[in-house]
């Protein structure tokens, strides 16, 4: 992850490397660096963050926040970013071997609004949340794998814990994903 790549990093993708990479080698939290916001004001706002990593093609984790849960969308990629490597509990933390090996996407999450049905839903433009009583379930939108609505909503239910009969309010969001 520290050598130079052939094609450009987006600047919210590379504060999610950085910070990965300082948490794994040194179990140090960065903040967000000095100049930053002037460089990109946009990181002064508030948004959800998902922060996926990659290795060989295979999802390696991946963890974020529906709503802003920091002060600022810094902040928010830095602990996702952390959150992704080191606490998705389908995975063991990342070893700072395989840090060269991870790809890493970050997405910006609209508010989420209410789907009125399946009707509403886009599986390619929309991600998914479906809520049941106080459990929910997410997927992002553009997931490799997942063709149908139908099948968004089976693993956005799995995902929840909410069986495949019960009656489960829908939301959407779009996201911008950056690479």
């Amino acid at each position: 992850m520290g050598a130079a790549s052939p094609s450009p990093v987006h600047p919210y993708v590379q504060l999610a490397i950085e910070a990965i990479d300082a948490y794994v080698r040194d179990f140090r939290v960065i903040t967000p660096p000095v100049g930053l916001f002037a460089r990109h004001p946009a990181l002064q706002g508030r948004a959800g963050v998902f922060v996926s990593l990659k290795k060989r093609g295979e999802l390696r984790g991946c963890i974020g926040t529906i709503e802003p849960a920091h002060e600022n969308l810094a902040v928010e990629i830095i602990e996702n970013a952390i959150s992704a490597a080191t606490k998705d509990p389908r995975f063991r933390p990342v070893e700072e071997e395989e840090l060269p090996q991870l790809v890493i996407s970050v997405d910006i999450l609209s508010a989420p609004e209410r789907a009125a049905c399946p009707e509403d839903l886009d599986v390619q433009r929309y991600g998914l949340i479906v809520k049941a009583g106080t459990r929910r379930g997410l997927l992002l939108p553009d997931i490799e794998g997942i063709a149908s609505v139908d099948e968004q909503m089976a693993v956005a239910r799995k995902k929840g814990g909410i069986g495949e009969q019960e009656p489960v309010e829908l939301y959407r969001f779009e996201v911008e994903r950056y690479y």
